[in-house]
């Protein structure tokens, strides 16, 4: 998804109508350049740019992503913010459109056995890294190695594996023990952790150690010497990027990028982020907030449209290894409980044309979307009911740790909804208010709540991700495997396989409904509803498109 926060001062109960205008008039009063002081480059600080030249500043395109770049290790962590940000650099071996197809990428081609047992692939030649050392199948076995460690499909496709080896510079052969139909999609898929190529050195890094070096193959070269998390991370053109001849579609054709540098904006704050673009300081805004849109709509320097159609899916995560969670009946309990209005509303306002109730674990609008299964979702919401399922489950008052973003006002938004929630259910919340970074980094630990650990977060998955069971990262019940929060549910895990096995649309159908029904029961995680977002850019910017990341090759600058 695209996206955001601007009450870092604490929490905003729900119902505090008064509260939540008074933060949206203030916002609205700030985006129209009201109280700014010193102005745009007085308010962007210490993030001001250098005087740049006419020439200079057309050739660059600033951007203000949705959250800060905290960790640059698109393998080790499955943050949108990063997996963006390393678009720039890695390249993949296939690339999917906007069909989900996955395309040719560096591969030149492929062959595979009669039996599907065997596939050869051969690279295309000329690929370089940015040390300007040649891209070798050697070091694309050992980037696949250590992705397969780390990503849900990689994980089955390691567990069949019997070999994976470099058959010379530029050709490498994958013999596996049983079929596996969807292997390009796998490596074309655009949800984390994306299969990026680097060089062998850097693959083979633990795969739960971050890398400390960044050099890629993509169309751009990361200037680490400029990075400063919090504040800015820049990249300049690599000419020795070859692209495709293809024209550009989603992650794949030709990644020609029109600009010499992209730097990025790293601004919390939505009202300075706004009056930014406004006044040409930046040049495009990932993830602008709703509540002020209407303002920037009236800019006639300024264009906005949905970022992604697909849109993005609510989650309330939850920690299934420590109580209360680890009891599906508390699990169910917040299901019975959530109003899933309350939470987009929210999140993006009164605009119902950008939200609406999602009553399955499938993006609303796909073949595969289903409510087979789910009545804990569709009858009526009964918080009764939710307290005695909650008792039952054997909680009894122990404080349950919510760690909320506060630099993503989406997150920002349902964390506040939550606090409410959870505490007119009876629980004793310890509400953790602190920067997406941190909650990425501490979702990875599973100590107890206790001792660093934690029992709920909140997060988005995009849409486009969860059309079908293939790289549905927050699906998956595998137990220590799987994504955080560690879920272990066999009857999900079945229908995943029967997904995979299926031969026919009406079969993947079935199978969608089986692992929907599974979920329902089990609750891997909450839903708190399926929404779409805004984003902004100048109107002397051209080439931008929407989907489920911002491409940037293909962007130009007026």
């Amino acid at each position: 998804m695209r996206q955001f926060d601007c009450n870092p001062g604490g929490v905003v109960p729900v119902g505090e109508s008064g509260a939540s205008m008074d933060r949206r008039g203030f916002l609205k009063a700030t985006a129209a350049g009201v109280g700014l002081g010193a102005g745009v480059g007085g308010a962007l600080g210490g993030l001001s740019r250098p005087a740049l030249a006419q020439g200079a500043a057309a050739r660059t395109l600033r951007f203000v992503p949705q959250a800060n770049l905290a960790n640059y290790d698109p393998i080790w962590g499955t943050q949108f913010v990063v997996r963006n940000a390393s678009m720039l650099v890695w390249d993949t071996l296939y690339g999917i459109d906007n069909t989900f197809t996955p395309r040719r990428q560096m591969v030149e081609s492929e062959e595979v056995s009669g039996d599907g047992l065997t596939w050869n692939f051969r690279l295309r030649d000329g690929l370089r890294w940015h040390d300007g050392e040649p891209v070798r199948a050697a070091d694309c076995v050992a980037s696949l190695s250590r992705w397969m460690v780390r990503d849900g499909m990689g994980q089955m496709l390691r567990a069949i594996t019997d070999e994976l080896a470099a058959t010379d510079d530029r050709g490498f052969r994958w013999r596996l023990r049983q079929p596996y139909p969807k292997l390009l999609l796998a490596l074309g898929k655009n949800n984390t952790p994306v299969a990026f190529m680097m060089p062998e050195r850097l693959a083979r890094t633990d795969p739960f150690q971050q890398i400390t070096e960044y050099v890629g193959s993509g169309p751009m070269r990361f200037n680490r010497n400029e990075w400063v998390p919090g504040a800015r991370a820049t990249w300049s053109r690599f000419d020795g990027y070859v692209p495709r001849e293809e024209p550009p579609n989603w992650l794949s054709g030709g990644k020609r990028m029109l600009v010499e540098r992209v730097e990025w904006v790293i601004q919390p704050d939505p009202g300075t982020a706004s009056a930014a673009l406004q006044s040409g300081e930046v040049d495009w805004w990932e993830t602008p907030l709703n509540d002020l849109v209407p303002v920037m709509r009236r800019n006639r320097n300024i264009r906005i449209d949905i970022a992604d159609p697909l849109g993005n899916v609510g989650v309330f995560r939850f920690n299934h290894l420590h109580p209360p969670f680890n009891d599906p009946r508390a699990r169910q309990a917040i299901a019975m409980a959530i109003s899933q209005p309350d939470y987009m509303r929210a999140v993006v306002g009164d605009d119902q044309a950008l939200w609406q109730v999602m009553n399955s674990v499938f993006t609303p609008g796909t073949p595969n979307y289903t409510e087979v299964g789910s009545e804990i979702l569709t009858r009526p919401r009964d918080m009764a009911a939710a307290r005695r399922l909650l008792a039952e489950s054997g909680y009894s008052g122990q404080p349950v740790t919510i760690l909320v973003a506060q630099d993503l006002a989406p997150l920002s938004a349902m964390g506040q909804v939550s606090n409410a929630l959870m505490r007119g259910l009876g629980m004793n919340v310890d509400y953790v208010a602190t920067d997406w970074g941190t909650v990425g980094s501490r979702r990875a630990s599973k100590e107890p709540p206790g001792r660093g650990g934690w029992q709920v977060f909140h997060t988005w998955f995009a849409g486009a991700d969860c059309t079908n069971p293939a790289s549905y990262l927050g699906l998956r019940a595998h137990g220590e495997q799987a994504w955080f929060g560690w879920p272990s549910d066999p009857a999900i895990e079945t229908g995943r396989d029967k997904w995979f096995a299926a031969r026919s649309a009406a079969e993947e159908k079935a199978a969608c409904e089986e692992i929907n029904r599974a979920a329902m029961i089990s609750q891997p995680f909450g839903i708190t509803g399926f929404y779409k977002s805004y984003q902004a850019w100048r109107s002397n910017i051209a080439g931008i498109t929407s989907g489920p990341l911002p491409w940037f090759w293909g962007v130009s600058k007026g």
